[in-house]
């Protein structure tokens, strides 16, 4: 696979640059730092003695270099040397930009090198005037360095997409009816079980089927702490199995691991562009049209008032020497390179890099509750006992065995807690489903039912019977209820809540310490949005809110005049996503809330929304 995705990454650097047209100015198809650094250093040698032998050095720092036959000749010599050997670079990345009609930054660049040069060579043999050797030589070595910093960014920046190849390893252990057998990972396929030993690299990602384990998932989620692993548990391709055997049935082919995802969002970032690079690109444009036209009025000027041929020249060569702007061409090209490789080590992959920018002026984030504020799993918060003949453990027994051949989430929760409580389950003698109302079982010769308010208004004509049934303020807090039925009567119910992450309320503190609103949508009914809402201190909610109504809602906070950052992890938030100003996918989402933004929150982490924004307004001021 590392051999399969180098040859992928250089096919697409190499499309990348033949498809650049003018205007940025890394038009360097077939260059390397490596290059780049050879010719900047011979440059910088060459420089030294041009810049100790030239008049204008000596006059300023009042010192006399040693002198001897042709020593004037130095400057001319060294820096016709340093022109053709540094400055053709930029010559040919100049033609490129003119032969597409966008003249630019590399323009500039040749213009500025090309004229002081042959106006300094004309000096040397005989028209009236100073040379200028030692601006042209220290504006090539000047340029050959920064190309070169900014080269040698990128390609650690793509070096790391080569660093997570490795990640994948070559070879699987296929476990077969006939035994095992080692295969190459490109030919495994969905459904296939693998055996992962202690001490190995995941090569797909997949489902646990038998074993445990600590996974380390550092690489791919920035999660430092192993994570343990057992059945039914997901594993990541490219995550280190630590200390046990597990046999992990392959849910996707290589293409489309989560790791190769991130290789490709990343990928995709270094090839996009940032809205201020592309004004820096426009701004050469416009510099280069603005440079030639006033060294004409220059020369127009000056000739109108009779000055002479030399003076004039001597002004027009200025003009257009200063001209070059030298922190336009290198910043902001190198900002971003670096500031996007940053970003994806910290867990934040940019698909575009005009995310990135924009973010900075984000003023309020929308978060989806579930799954993105919320753990997005129920947790059993209360037991209510209506009889006396029974204690909540025994309640919760009797509603745990009911539900143990439920797959519902609720019955998960029931049957982990009674598990966490060391409760003996009681065998269930029959077991049926009731769609859309719960479950119906035989436990100990009893007939008991678990489920919600549709279930007790299928077993009782009253209507709403639930409601006074429910004596305390449960259902003020937004809590589900799973009432339980033995015989024909209510025995008791049991309350659940979607646990409100730890670290949401640290994100949402520092969110406001920034002076950002912070929004809550969610489908969820109100008590339960007020019941999250009052915990993380948020002011706005909107609850009971239909997927296709989410984006409307984005779409009200920018007609207030709102930047929106729209944080969400499933393909009901992929409307938002869609609308908003700033699309920020939970990494655990689906993957059309992936495909829907602008930047991946790989580690599930709300507090990643706090990062994310410093760093784009660390960006913009390196930029500036």
């Amino acid at each position: 696979m590392e051999k399969h995705a180098h040859n992928n990454h250089e096919k697409q650097q190499h499309d990348n640059q033949d498809g650049h047209q003018g205007g940025h100015h890394d038009q360097h198809a077939g260059h390397s730092p490596a290059m780049f650094r050879q010719r900047f250093w011979l440059s910088l040698a060459l420089t030294i003695p041009v810049l100790i032998y030239s008049h204008h050095i000596q006059q300023w720092f009042n010192f006399q270099p040693p002198a001897f036959p042709g020593h004037h000749y130095i400057p001319a010599v060294l820096s016709t040397v340093i022109f053709f050997y540094g400055g053709t670079v930029f010559i040919k990345s100049a033609f490129h930009e003119i032969k597409a009609r966008r003249p630019g930054m590399m323009t500039l660049i040749s213009l500025a090198i090309s004229v002081a040069f042959i106006y300094s060579i004309l000096v040397t043999f005989g028209l009236p005037g100073e040379d200028i050797f030692w601006e042209l030589a220290t504006l090539v070595t000047i340029m050959l360095l920064g190309h070169w910093i900014e080269m040698n960014a990128v390609t650690r920046a793509h070096g790391a997409l080569q660093e997570l190849a490795k990640l994948i390893p070559d070879k699987a252990v296929l476990v077969t009816d006939q035994g095992e057998k080692e295969v190459s990972v490109s030919s495994l396929k969905p459904g296939n079980i693998i055996l992962v030993r202690p001490g190995s690299r995941l090569p797909a990602d997949g489902k646990v089927i038998q074993g445990e384990s600590f996974v380390n998932e550092a690489v791919i989620t920035g999660e430092s702490k192993p994570i343990y692993k057992t059945v039914e548990d997901k594993v990541i391709a490219g995550s280190l199995n630590e200390d046990g055997s597990l046999r992990v049935e392959v849910e996707e082919a290589e293409d489309n691991t989560v790791l190769a995802g991130i290789m490709r969002l990343v990928e995709q970032a270094q090839t996009s562009r940032s809205r201020t690079q592309v004004i820096a690109d426009k701004a050469a444009f416009y510099l280069t049209i603005i440079a030639l036209s006033a060294a004409l009025v220059t020369a127009l000027v000056w000739t109108y008032f009779n000055a002479g041929t030399v003076f004039i020249m001597e002004r027009v060569v200025t003009v257009l020497v200063i001209a070059c702007p030298h922190a336009l061409g290198l910043a902001i090209p190198l900002v971003v390179a670096i500031s996007t490789t940053i970003a994806a080590r910290n867990g934040l992959l940019v698909k575009d890099r005009l995310a990135l920018e924009k973010s900075r002026q984000v003023d309020c984030v929308v978060f989806d509750k579930t799954g993105t504020l919320t753990s997005g799993e129920l947790s059993l918060t209360g037991i209510k006992n209506l009889t006396d003949n029974l204690t909540e453990d025994q309640l919760l027994r009797l509603a745990a065995a009911a539900e143990k051949d439920s797959e519902h989430s609720i019955a998960r929760t029931i049957i982990e807690t009674a598990k966490g409580r060391k409760l003996e389950l009681p065998k269930v003698e029959s077991f049926e489903a009731l769609p859309g109302r719960g479950i119906k079982a035989k436990i100990e010769g009893q007939t008991i039912y678990v489920g919600g308010p549709n279930l007790l208004e299928q077993l009782y004509s009253e209507k709403h019977l639930e409601e006074r049934l429910v004596e305390d303020d449960t259902s003020k807090s937004g809590h589900g209820l799973a009432y339980v039925v033995i015989g024909n009567k209510v025995a008791g119910y049991l309350s659940f809540s979607d646990t409100v992450r730890d670290e949401s309320l640290e994100a949402i503190k520092n969110l406001q310490i920034l002076g950002i609103k912070v929004v809550m949508l969610t489908g969820d009914s109100r008590e339960a949005a007020k019941s999250a809402a009052k915990q993380l201190n948020i002011d706005e909610v909107y609850a009971e809110i239909l997927p296709e109504n989410k984006a409307e809602i984005v779409e009200k906070l920018q007609k207030q005049g709102y930047t929106v950052a729209m944080v969400g992890d499933g393909a009901k938030d992929t409307p938002a996503l869609v609308l908003a100003d700033i699309g920020l996918a939970i990494g655990a989402g689906t993957d059309v809330a992936v495909e829907s933004a602008g930047i991946i929150l790989v580690k599930n982490d709300p507090r990643d929304v706090v990062r994310l924004l410093k760093l784009s307004r660390s960006v913009y001021s390196k930029m500036l």
